[in-house]
């Protein structure tokens, strides 16, 4: 027992050997309180009508009335993350497309690693950064955010965690570091999302107004967001790599780096071979087609899977592997992503039993008679932590767009607060809101391939929030002047 950990025993006293519980059970407490909220919260329905520009059914202003109560017990808290797992409602997919995702990534990415390229391209990697491996950060910060921001990336960044975290800890840096890169930055371009179809877009579109109007606002949160984000990881990184100690997660800094690099150490450096470097090629090629197929084609998590499996096939033909040698360790790979999985069925569980519930149009609707009559300022900042407490309830971006524009754009008319700024509040709350919310099954599932608990991502990441919130009430209360 090292030194720095008998001295956070000694001050810790009761606490030092309290353990968090885990994101599963965070996420069932989180269900039960929700069903116990349908027994308190009265029932309530908007009338909703089709709008074919989205292609969705959306709920129309004046028009909220209670309806027969429909509480959740103890069975419905019990089936709700199975029924989330496959439940479609009216505004997200169901997560079985997801949990899929996760699995086929997972087995490729087993594969990929079985042949020893990923380890030998690492290894390269950090020989020819070496002094100077936190440029990694803002570099790939700034690729995750123009994912963010051009096409509203999700869950689409979930593989990209499996393949930094070895990176990151064979730089020195933690598997936190690894996560704040793909998390924030695919976030911060999402918060200051400027043509992305599934916030942006659909938003606008629920507004009534062109996509366009505002961008220039957007942008500025989009650029400023990103260097506070960029500094925040970079200070943190930079710490770590000088005292490993300082790591929020050092207490599994062993175990991460058996679990991640395996026994490379002992084995020595690995020969970066021709098909090594073939397999590396297949391997960053099969990213680049998920991402063109996403922006460009509109693929979703069934053709990515697909296009997955046929690159795992390429890869263990080029590695010459027998079928038992690639079914294996595909299964592997498959099984060490099964976590994550089940991670994001219970996530989506949340939703289902806030819309059973029939609970989800009357917080809604609370939320309309709390911004009538304010002021432009007052206006739009209680929209913004309206729009704050709706994204924890429905963590999908489009999915909040489709549920609450049309009902709080019309209301920006009478505060004399322009739509567009209304469509900024929404998708920057969102934004914020999935970087740490327990509802998102990206989040949860990110944390998880990460191997960093969900407490302790939290309290890392709340001073940047509060960062970020702080910027983001300032540009909309300017917003509502101008």
């Amino acid at each position: 027992m090292t030194t720095n950990t008998l001295k956070q025993e000694d001050k810790g006293g009761f606490f030092a050997n309290f353990k968090f519980p885990s994101a599963y059970t965070i996420l069932f407490a989180l269900i039960a309180i929700v069903a116990l909220l349908t027994w308190i919260v009265p029932a309530g329905q908007y009338d909703r009508v089709m709008n074919d520009d989205l292609g969705k059914e959306v709920p129309v202003t004046g028009t909220y009335k209670v309806v027969d109560s429909n509480p959740q017990g103890i069975v419905d808290v019990l089936m709700a993350p199975i029924d989330g797992l496959y439940d479609h409602n009216t505004y997200e997919a169901a997560a079985i497309d997801v949990s899929l995702f996760i699995l086929v990534i997972g087995g490729f990415l087993g594969l990929v690693t079985k042949t020893g390229a990923i380890d030998a391209g690492i290894e390269r990697v950090t020989a020819k950064l070496a002094g100077r491996e936190e440029w990694m950060i803002p570099i790939l910060m700034a690729l995750f955010a123009a994912g963010g921001t051009i096409y509203g990336m999700a869950e689409e960044s979930l593989p990209f965690y499996t393949l930094l975290v070895p990176v990151m800890i064979a730089a020195r840096f933690d598997p936190v570091v690894a996560a704040a890169t793909v998390l924030l930055g695919a976030g911060i371009g999402t918060l200051g999302s400027t043509i992305n179809p599934f916030a942006t877009v659909i938003a606008a579109n629920a507004a009534g107004i062109p996509f366009t109007d505002g961008i220039l606002l957007r942008v500025a949160m989009l650029v400023i967001g990103w260097f506070i984000c960029v500094a925040y990881v970079m200070r943190y990184a930079k710490m770590v790599q000088a005292d490993q100690s300082k790591s929020i997660v050092f207490d599994k800094y062993e175990e991460n780096k058996a679990y991640f690099l395996g026994d490379k150490d002992e084995q020595g450096s690995l020969e970066f071979t021709t098909t090594r470097k073939i397999i590396l090629g297949i391997f960053t090629a099969a990213f680049g087609v998920m991402i063109y197929g996403v922006a460009v084609l509109g693929w979703w998590m069934a053709e990515i899977s697909a296009m997955f499996l046929a690159a795992t096939i390429i890869v263990g033909i080029v590695a010459r592997m027998s079928e038992e040698e690639l079914t294996s360790s595909f299964i592997d790979g498959a099984r060490d992503l099964l976590g994550v999985a089940l991670i994001i069925g219970i996530a989506r569980g949340i939703v289902v039993i806030m819309d059973r519930g029939m609970i989800t149009d009357t917080i809604l609707n609370t939320a309309e008679h709390a911004v009538t009559g304010l002021s432009s300022i007052v206006f739009i900042n209680v929209m913004y932590w309206l729009e704050i407490l709706l994204s924890f309830l429905v963590p999908s971006s489009s999915g909040l767009a489709v549920l609450t524009m049309p009902i709080m754009a019309p209301l920006a008319d009478f505060a004399g607060v322009s739509r567009d700024l209304v469509v900024t509040a929404y998708q920057s709350a969102s934004g914020i809101v999935n970087l740490m919310t327990p509802t998102s099954a990206v989040v949860m599932g990110g944390l998880a391939i990460a191997r960093v608990p969900y407490v302790r991502w939290v309290k890392w990441v709340m001073p940047l929030l509060g960062i970020l919130t702080v910027l983001i009430m300032a540009m909309l209360s300017l917003g509502a002047i101008l």
